[in-house]
């Protein structure tokens, strides 16, 4: 094979990876904005004209999505979006508990100073406007997103610091489904915000305290609260 033939290649397989992990993006944000629901069946054309991608990206797309158990194919009827029930809530909330308690007992130990001091911040700043805005006639969509964004990067920042990009990986897809859940039974909201925050609080203080199964325990109250809320027990 001469050199530009082997350029050739590479660069149709980096485009057709490209094209690949644009498929899956466009997929899972449309199917986090509700343009996609949990239980729908979807035909592969309708995958297209959603994505505006070619059908082969969508047919190539379609393995990974049922591996990582984001669709199915039912007989007879076709392929089918990963539907919200109490199999998938107590699955996607076990298996980050799993994960979690691990993480933040590492974490506690290894996390930088100015990492917890971001993530402390991020949270009393965020109480604080809350309690503002509730003087001031209620938290407001764009407050709630904030709050939503700073709950989301806790978890990942936890996550991400063990650097295993298997576990990355594979808590990003449970994290799909976490959403998928809290869209269908729990989102966040002025009810629970404030409570949710200060769960946060008591992980980041045992982190800060540098006490691992402190951590653990309060990570693991906040994932079965959240479990619970989405099972309807609270």
């Amino acid at each position: 094979m001469t050199t530009s033939a082997r350029h050739d290649r590479v660069k149709r397989d980096r485009d057709a990876v490209n094209l690949r992990s644009r498929a899956y993006e466009s997929f899972t944000q449309r199917l986090l904005a509700d343009e996609i629901r949990p239980g729908q069946f979807i035909s592969q054309r309708e995958l297209v004209e959603l994505t505006e991608l070619p059908l082969g990206a969508i047919r190539e797309l379609i393995p990974r999505l049922e591996a990582e158990g984001l669709v199915k194919t039912v007989p007879q009827r076709g392929m089918q979006v990963a539907h919200v029930d109490l199999n998938l809530i107590r699955d996607a909330f076990q298996f980050r508990l799993f994960l979690e308690r691990e993480a933040v007992a590492v974490f506690a130990q290894e996390a930088p100073e100015a990492t917890i001091g971001a993530l402390l911040d991020d949270h009393e700043r965020i109480i604080a406007a809350c309690a503002e805005a509730e003087s001031n006639g209620g938290v407001q969509p764009a407050l709630l997103k904030e709050a939503q964004d700073i709950d989301w990067a806790l978890h990942l920042t936890i996550i991400d610091a063990l650097g295993n990009a298997i576990i990355s990986d594979a808590y990003r897809v449970n994290q799909i489904k976490i959403r998928l859940i809290k869209q269908s039974k729990t989102k966040l909201n002025t009810t629970v915000l404030v409570p949710t925050m200060r769960e946060h609080l008591a992980i980041i203080h045992a982190i800060q305290a540098r006490d691992p199964e402190r951590a653990q325990d309060a990570i693991g109250t906040h994932i079965l609260s959240a479990r619970d809320r989405a099972i309807g027990l609270r």
